[in-house]
């Protein structure tokens, strides 16, 4: 059975947003049963639930939007929720984007062990996927198939010979989550930096918080993991299908993907619902989308 967590107290850091370059504070804050995951802009006091309907512009990264308010770059701080299964919490910040932190959820997930997780005593539904789900082409796509419990096979393919063809594998597990996705890093390659800055992306981009690769080799130091590359396109689809809002039970399979495709494939799913059920013990949920009580109001989000 899945329950419902949230973390026992406010946890605080602050860091440089990879794509804008501007310093940004961020708190998480424990939030009641039933909430899911809430971006506060405390700068706009706008709330912005993290979930399928919010997101847009997946290019470099995963954007959610509402009312004209954004919230870039979810997708670790979303892996690290909920790759360790805290279902419910506010998130504070007072610019548009996520701080990279490291480049990886690795320091998320240790935000949420200083926080302490809380269960609350309330279960939360799975859902299971009865029959495949398919995105994409011949070259890049992703199958969410039937099974027991949450698995991924992950394949990418590069040109650099520092990278090549990687292939990550199994079950995903918290405990496995933390110690085999959470500490890979974000990463790119230097020929393609002038582009992205032209585009006014990778301002805040670094040696210290991306794995940055030139041609065959990489410039920023030690690899983490061999496989590193995989193990981060892994983190980075476990933060996006966390806009499911429920855990989800099935084997996803991709295939040169990134963040269009995986937020494509959630849709997707979302809208065959015939394809899939909600599951709790003792009883199969008719399709349900958790409605969220509504968006805080100015006052109450600037409050906290």
């Amino acid at each position: 059975m899945a329950w419902q967590k949230t973390i026992r107290n406010p946890v605080s850091t602050s860091g440089v947003g990879i794509h804008g370059g501007q310093q940004v504070n961020l708190t998480l804050r424990p939030a009641p049963p039933g909430t899911g995951i809430v971006f506060v802009r405390k700068d706009l006091g706008i709330s912005i639930p993290a979930r399928a309907e919010n997101a847009r512009d997946q290019a470099y990264a995963t954007t959610l939007h509402l009312r004209g308010a954004e919230a870039r770059t979810v997708e670790h701080l979303m892996a690290a929720l909920s790759g360790v299964g805290v279902t419910n919490v506010y998130v504070d910040i007072d610019s548009a984007e996520v701080p990279i932190l490291d480049g990886s959820a690795l320091p998320f997930v240790e935000m949420l062990r200083q926080a302490e997780l809380s269960e609350q005593g309330v279960s939360i539904p799975e859902i299971l996927v009865r029959t495949p789900v398919f995105v994409g082409d011949g070259e890049r796509w992703i199958e969410l198939r039937p099974a027991a419990e949450f698995a991924v096979d992950y394949r990418v393919s590069y040109d650099s010979q520092a990278v090549g063809r990687q292939r990550f594998v199994g079950v995903l597990t918290p405990q496995r989550f933390a110690t085999a996705i959470a500490p890979a890093r974000t990463f790119g390659f230097f020929s393609e930096v002038p582009a992205l800055k032209k585009q006014g992306l990778a301002r805040g981009g670094s040696l210290s918080n991306c794995i940055v690769v030139d041609r065959n080799r990489v410039l920023s130091g030690a690899l983490r993991f061999r496989d590193e590359f995989v193990r981060h396109k892994v983190l980075d689809l476990v933060g996006d299908l966390a806009l499911l809002e429920y855990p989800l039970r099935a084997q996803v399979v991709a295939h040169k993907a990134g963040h269009a495709l995986h937020v494509a494939a959630v849709h997707e799913l979302l809208a065959h619902p015939e394809a899939w059920e909600l599951v709790e013990p003792d009883r199969v949920a008719s399709l349900t989308v958790r409605p969220y009580t509504g968006e805080l109001e100015p006052e109450a989000a600037l409050a906290g």
